[in-house]
C-alpha cells in the first residue's frame, strides 16, 4: 500500500463505510486483538455486561406498547387497531408480547442489528412477526440501494429475503447495519474476561501463585521430578501444610499477588467500563464501589437513566414500527409510543400530594386521580373542583358540568 493509501486509512473510518456488498458491523481494523476470545457466549459470562443486557432487554419488554388515533392534534386511544394487537397479543405463534420484544432487544444491544421475518396476508397486512438471530443473517447492499437479507439456518439452509420481508433495526452505523457493541468493546470484554479467569484460577489453587524452589547442588532428572512431586503443593492444589525446606532450599515467588497485580481494582474497572459501553448506570447492575446505592437519589438515576439510556432505544422501535410495518396513509393519524409511567411512578407519597394539588387546580377530577391509583370511582368524582372551596365548577343551581351528583347545600360565590 502507498504512503497516500496508509495515511487515508489512518485518519478514514472504515467500518463506517457504505460500500456495496456484504456489510460489516464490526471494526475493520484494531490496534491490537483482544486478550481473549470474544463472541457473545464468552461476553455473557461476565456478570457486568450480563447484568447490564439483562437490565435494557427486561425494561424493554415489560413496558406497554400503547396505540393512539391523533384527530385535530389530539390523541386517543386506539387498542382495535389490527397491528397493536397483533404485537400485544400475539405476535408470531411462539411467543408472548414480552418474549418477541425480549428476544428483538437481545439482538439490538449485543450486536448491534435486530430482525424479524415480515408476513403478510392477501391484503398486505401484517399478520406475524418472527425473530431472526442477527447471527445468522448477512446484509447485502445492492447496485440499486435495496437490500438485501440472507439467512443461515440451523440446517445449514441460506434463505434469502427481500427488503420488505424484514423488519429490521439497527444502532448507529452507517445507515444500513448498525454498530455491533461485542465487537467494539472486545478488548474491555477480553480483559475482563481474563480477569475472570484468573481469579478463578487462583481459588482452585487455594490462593497460591507460582514460584522457583531452588537447591545448592546439581540434581538429576529423577532428583528435580521426585523435588517437583513433593512440594507440587506450594503452588497448587487446596492443601494447607507445613513444608520444612532443607538443604538451604529456598522457595521465591514468580507470579504477582492478587493485591500486587491489584485484581480486583480491575474487575471494578472493568465493570464501569462494560457499563459505560453499555450506557447503563453502574449503579444499576449493582455496583457499589462509588455510589451510595439505593438511596434518595436513585429516582433521578432512574430518570437519567430513562432519557439517555432507554429512550433512545424506544423511539427507535417506535419509528421502526411505523416505518416498516404501517401502511403510509396511517402514518400521520396512528401513532405507536412505550408506555414508560409505571417505570418513572414516583412513591406513594409523592403521588398524593401532586394528585392533591391536580385536584384542587382543577387539572385532574378525583375519580381520574383514583384511577390511575387504581381505585375505583366515587360519588361526585368526575367533576372539576376549584382550589380552597372543593365546590364543583360551573355550578348553577345544582347542576354540575361533569355530570357528576352536586353536594347537598353546596356553597357558591
Amino acid at each position: 500500500m502507498s504512503y497516500w493509501g496508509r495515511t487515508l486509512d489512518f485518519f478514514s473510518f472504515r467500518g463506517l463505510q457504505q460500500r456495496k456488498g456484504l456489510q460489516v458491523s464490526g471494526p475493520q481494523t484494531r490496534t491490537r486483538p483482544p486478550s481473549s476470545s470474544v463472541n457473545f457466549d464468552t461476553a455473557m459470562s461476565v456478570s457486568a455486561f450480563w447484568a447490564c443486557v439483562k437490565l435494557l432487554t427486561e425494561t424493554l419488554s415489560s413496558m406497554p406498547l400503547k396505540c393512539y388515533r391523533i384527530r385535530n392534534g389530539v390523541r386517543e386511544d386506539h387498542s382495535n387497531y389490527a397491528l397493536w394487537q397483533l404485537l400485544s397479543y400475539q405476535p408470531n405463534r411462539y411467543q408472548t408480547r414480552v418474549e418477541f420484544f425480549e428476544t428483538m432487544a437481545l439482538n439490538l444491544v449485543t450486536t448491534g442489528n435486530c430482525y424479524a421475518a415480515i408476513v403478510r396476508n392477501g391484503a398486505g397486512r401484517v399478520v406475524s412477526l418472527m425473530p431472526l438471530m442477527s447471527s445468522q443473517m448477512r446484509v447485502i447492499l445492492q447496485d440499486d440501494g435495496g437490500k438485501q437479507f440472507q439467512y443461515n439456518t440451523s440446517e445449514g439452509t441460506l434463505k434469502v429475503f427481500a427488503e420488505e420481508s424484514i423488519w429490521h433495526i439497527p444502532l448507529f452505523g452507517n445507515g444500513v447495519v448498525g454498530l455491533s457493541p461485542i465487537g467494539y468493546m472486545a478488548k474491555s470484554l477480553g480483559v475482563a474476561i481474563d480477569s475472570d479467569d484468573r481469579a478463578a484460577t487462583l481459588a482452585a489453587s487455594g490462593g497460591k501463585t507460582n514460584g522457583v524452589l531452588m537447591v545448592d547442588k546439581l540434581l538429576t532428572k529423577e532428583q528435580r521430578e521426585k523435588v517437583r512431586e513433593n512440594f507440587a503443593d506450594l503452588t497448587e492444589g487446596r492443601t494447607d501444610q507445613l513444608f520444612v525446606l532443607e538443604a538451604d532450599m529456598r522457595f521465591e515467588r514468580t507470579s504477582l499477588s492478587p493485591q500486587d497485580m491489584q485484581l480486583l481494582e480491575t474487575r471494578r474497572f472493568q465493570t464501569e467500563d462494560i457499563c459505560r459501553f453499555m450506557g447503563v448506570p453502574s449503579v444499576l447492575v449493582n455496583d457499589h464501589s462509588g455510589t451510595t446505592a439505593w438511596g434518595s437519589g436513585i429516582y433521578q438515576i432512574v430518570q437519567g437513566f430513562y432519557k439517555l439510556g432507554m429512550r433512545p432505544l424506544l423511539e427507535r422501535f417506535e419509528t421502526s414500527i411505523k416505518r416498516h410495518l404501517m401502511p403510509r396513509g396511517d402514518w400521520a393519524t396512528i401513532d405507536f409510543k412505550f408506555d414508560f409511567d409505571d417505570l418513572l411512578r414516583p412513591d406513594r407519597e409523592t403521588r398524593m400530594e401532586a394528585n392533591n394539588k391536580a385536584i384542587n387546580s382543577g387539572q385532574l377530577t378525583p375519580d381520574e386521580a383514583r384511577n390511575e391509583e387504581g381505585r375505583g370511582p366515587m360519588p361526585g368524582g368526575n367533576a372539576i373542583y376549584l382550589n380552597g372551596t372543593l365546590v364543583p365548577a360551573g355550578m348553577v343551581r345544582g347542576q354540575t358540568q361533569g355530570g357528576g351528583n352536586a353536594p347537598q347545600n353546596p356553597t357558591t360565590e
